[in-house]
């Protein structure tokens, strides 16, 4: 996640268990260790850093002064199992992604035992503690990103992972009313080679998702426009920069960047979060 208060990029080392951050002129840098083996990351309203951990099973916010909130753990009296990703509304309303990858990997010390035997998607209103299930269905919800007047709500599902002989390898759209409730609709994206994981919206509403090969981009009508290719396989992806058309992509040991003639949706609702 790009911070624009901090002009600096913010990427989760699942494995390393750290946080890490980016300067240009500095470099690379740990700026959270442990990290409760963070993935997701986004940013809410107010310019904080909204979090999914997957060791504690547990959605966080980090505060202006860096201490921890935590916003949700439960839904219906069971862990959640290992929150993937994470997206906020502009009215602060908080989307997120619960696959069970946690516990399928050899590598992550994930906390206590399974509890849901199914992966879905959440919304949380932070204001109530409130939390729905708005999407279900799911292999495996991954990545999610909302249009740019967040009338649609685009999740990635990354089945194929674990379930080889038929699982999916594709991105659902869904419309999405006032009240954060979801209507699903067409078209699916199938993402091929690898899966779809991490996925953005940029300034024309075209998404640029994640694949073995780099990033590749299509149009809200499920279009192909082209590949940026990168040579290790893609996790995730965001915009930042000063001008909100750096793509920055986190991929398998390394961070790439690529400057676009496009800006990302996520950079103008954090430059006013920061503004504001």
């Amino acid at each position: 996640m790009w911070l624009p208060s901090h002009r600096a990029l913010v990427c989760s080392d699942i494995p390393g268990n750290r946080i890490v951050i980016w300067r240009e002129h500095e470099g690379m840098m740990v700026w959270r260790d442990p990290s409760n083996r963070a993935n997701g990351n986004t940013l809410d309203e107010k310019g904080r850093l909204v979090t999914c951990e997957h060791q504690t099973r547990r959605l966080t916010r980090t505060e202006h002064d860096g201490t921890l909130t935590v916003l949700a753990t439960h839904f219906e009296g069971k862990r959640f199992n290992s929150p993937n990703d994470v997206v906020v509304r502009s009215d602060g309303m908080i989307f997120f992604s619960d696959p069970h990858y946690g516990f399928r990997s050899k590598t992550y010390k994930i906390d206590g035992e399974r509890e849901m035997d199914v992966q879905n998607l959440y919304r949380l209103n932070p204001a109530t503690g409130e939390i729905a299930v708005v999407g279900d269905g799911f292999f495996m919800p991954n990545g999610l990103a909302f249009s740019c007047n967040e009338s649609i709500l685009t999740v990635a599902d990354s089945g194929v992972n674990a379930f080889p002989i038929d699982g999916p390898r594709h991105i659902r759209q869904f419309r999405c009313d006032e009240h954060g409730e979801l209507n699903e609709i067409g078209p699916v994206i199938i993402v091929e080679p690898g899966v779809p994981d991490g996925l953005r919206v940029d300034e024309r509403d075209n998404y640029w998702i994640s694949a073995a090969d780099g990033v590749h981009c299509y149009t809200s009508a499920g279009v192909r426009l082209g590949k940026v290719l990168v040579p290790e396989t893609v996790a995730n992806l965001t915009f930042g920069g000063d001008t909100g058309r750096t793509l920055f992509i986190a991929a398998t040991t390394s961070v790439y960047a690529v400057d676009l003639l496009v800006a990302g949706t996520p950079l103008a609702s954090s430059l006013r979060a920061w503004r504001n």
